[in-house]
């Protein structure tokens, strides 16, 4: 699981013109805020045996546990999901301890016990997404060329392993979305006396991201120009993208570049960059900033198993190994179903979605599910569906090929009865593996927010964000767009609300919706502009299609550059008037940007120093 490093970083830091040595930032956590808190409902069975109703992601695994804290064999717990009110990744790894006390008690006492976290323990207990500390040292050329890059990462993983093995990898993954030339690091995953951390939307991937546009907004700072021409001087090409990605993109969908182009006419980001600027001279005690940031994301897709049932009615029983958490896991398997069974009569296909029913997750009914994670669940589920449909297809095409030939014209109802009374198996299962060669993709995306400042409160507001997104040929469009529009509001609150606060003991004490601060109505974009792209053919991915849970949230270190962009003019303003202590651009706004990190960042003493300005001006 261990990444690998790129290039001779010694070679690259001698060809630089400029460096920066031992630079640091420092990201914090972030709670899930699901909906649904932990919770389960466990009822001892006949023959020593148990169901226990969860809200899991990963129900198999959950299975196993449970069987294991009960010295029991696996297929004496059922465990079933109907759907999880929220995940996040929260409903993990996380859900267990929870699900596995709750049928501890129920096979101690022999009747049925039920758990229900409230908010405060959940905050508490739960952990989140993992804080960091990155320091860096990185050359670069007078032109804003990046020739070599050095990490040190530290990752606070608390007192368990959980996932965190996987998160070095996660974290390399989405920084090497520039070419840095040469790149080298040193990540180690911290055993702390704190709750344990664990997967979160994104996990690895949104402090990956976001460390490689505070790298290049340091890098245009101390260079003292425009920071969108920097990350254009450090865009991949096509060749150099293949070595720092492992030739996984081949030619023609490498689609970024189109999508930076595509987005700088749609969201007009130089006309209103000199708008803002002109704002700027303009006011004041309002600043506004505008930034562009791109994306790269891979994903990994995993083995899923499907079933498909038929019953006398014609209507259509379905289960699958993804779990329901609010993505539209459901929605797309539901429309895989009647679109594979359509083949069979083209004309069929838009009445039998009204057939399907998707039922719960039960892991003696299903085996081998593994968990739902990583954004690509829906679409190997919808897979798995498509090769059990494919089964049922090839059994029924010749015996409505008979009918047709018997009486003229045959329906649905009509092909299942016949089926039933020919004794033809109405009943599929499937369970697909994707090609080695193919089970990693990279998602491609872009973003433009412009945000505003109140200099005098520290408020941010996000008049615009414009996104475009490439979605290959989505499985469901309007579903993909909640997606992409869900996923960017998550990083707003972990790039600019969410302060997560311990006490001296490691103990969350932000741990009520009073002081934790998530996205609401008065902090998303104004003027919000989502843009798919419907990319081409890949015989490859699931029906062309790309992942749209997770991605998008790296999109929104856009709304954090746009805010550090309108911080340095207000900081430009304070050096106008002689009154700046330290440099206008050499400055680091935390992770999350709240108003009192704007306000500080802006100067805290800011109307003095307006007033001082004024008064020496009249002397003058």
């Amino acid at each position: 699981m261990n990444p690998k490093q790129v290039g001779d970083f010694s070679k690259g830091m001698s060809e630089a013109d400029h460096k920066i040595l031992s630079a640091e930032i420092r990201l914090g956590s972030e709670y899930y805020f699901y909906m649904e808190t932990q919770t389960a409902l466990a009822i001892p069975d006949e023959d020593n045996c148990m169901v226990v109703y969860t809200s899991s992601q990963c129900p198999e695994n959950m299975q196993h546990v449970i069987a294991s804290c009960l010295g029991v064999p696996e297929h004496n717990i059922r465990v079933i999901t109907r759907r999880v009110g929220g995940g996040f990744g929260g409903k993990g790894v996380r859900s267990m301890p929870v699900s596995t006390a709750c049928a501890l008690a129920a096979y101690k006492l022999r009747r049925p016990v039920r758990i229900c976290v409230n908010r405060n323990s959940d905050m508490i207990m739960t952990g989140g997404r993992h804080p960091m500390k990155v320091t860096y040292s990185v050359g670069f050329k007078s032109s804003g060329k990046i020739t070599a890059l050095h990490l040190d990462i530290l990752m606070n993983a608390g007192i368990t392993e959980d996932i965190s093995p996987l998160l070095p990898s996660n974290v390399i993954k989405a920084l090497k979305k520039y070419d840095w030339g040469a790149l080298s690091f040193n990540v180690k995953l911290c055993k702390t006396n704190l709750t344990s951390k664990s997967a979160m939307r994104s996990p690895g991937e949104v402090q990956g991201s976001y460390i490689a546009e505070a790298i290049i907004e340091h890098v245009a700072s101390s260079l003292s120009i425009e920071v969108d021409s920097v990350r254009n001087k450090n865009f991949h090409t096509f060749e150099s993208l293949n070595l720092f990605y492992g030739n996984i993109v081949s030619e023609g969908e490498y689609t970024l570049p189109s999508i930076m182009d595509k987005l700088a006419v749609s969201s007009s980001f130089f006309q209103q960059s000199k708008v803002i600027e002109q704002f700027n001279q303009n006011n004041t005690w309002k600043k506004r900033g505008i930034s562009r940031v791109p994306i790269m994301y891979e994903v990994v897709q995993r083995p899923t198993p499907g079933k498909v049932s038929i019953l006398q009615d014609g209507s259509i029983v379905v289960e699958v190994g993804g779990i329901e958490i609010g993505q539209g896991l459901w929605t797309k398997v539901r429309q895989m179903t009647a679109y594979a069974l359509g083949l069979i009569d083209s004309s069929w296909a838009e009445d039998l979605v009204e057939k399907v029913r998707v039922i719960q997750a039960d892991t003696l009914s299903l085996v081998q599910a593994g968990f739902t994670a990583g954004s690509t669940t829906s679409e190997t589920s919808c897979e798995a569906v498509r090769l059990c449909c494919d089964t049922l297809v090839e059994r029924l095409t010749p015996l409505k090929k008979q009918l047709q030939e018997q009486n003229g014209s045959v329906d649905w109802p009509m092909l299942i009865r016949q089926a039933q009374a020919q004794s033809v198996s109405l009943a599929a299962n499937s369970y697909y593996v994707p090609e080695s060669g193919s089970m990693s993709y990279l998602n491609f995306g872009a973003a433009v927010s412009e945000v505003e400042i109140n200099i005098l409160t520290g408020e941010t507001a996000i008049l615009q964000s414009d996104i475009i997104y490439d979605c290959g040929q989505s499985l469901n469009l309007a579903v993909d767009l909640g997606q992409i529009e869900g996923a960017f509001v998550h990083g707003i609150g972990f790039f600019m609300h969410e302060e997560y606060l311990t006490n001296k003991d490691g103990l969350m004490v932000s741990n009520n919706t009073w002081t934790y601060k998530i996205p609401t109505i008065d902090t998303i974009p104004q003027n919000f502009n989502v843009h798919v792209v419907n990319s081409g053919h890949h015989e490859k991915r699931v029906l062309s299609s790309k992942a749209s849970g997770e991605p998008p949230l790296l999109l929104a270190a856009s709304v954090h550059c746009a805010a550090r962009a309108a911080v340095k003019a207000a900081r430009e303003q304070l050096k106008l008037w002689g009154k700046l202590d330290g440099s206008v651009s050499e400055f680091y706004l935390d992770v999350p940007a709240i108003l009192p990190v704007v306000k500080t960042q802006c100067g805290l003493d800011y109307v003095e120093k307006y007033l001082e300005s004024l008064l020496a001006q009249k002397s003058n």
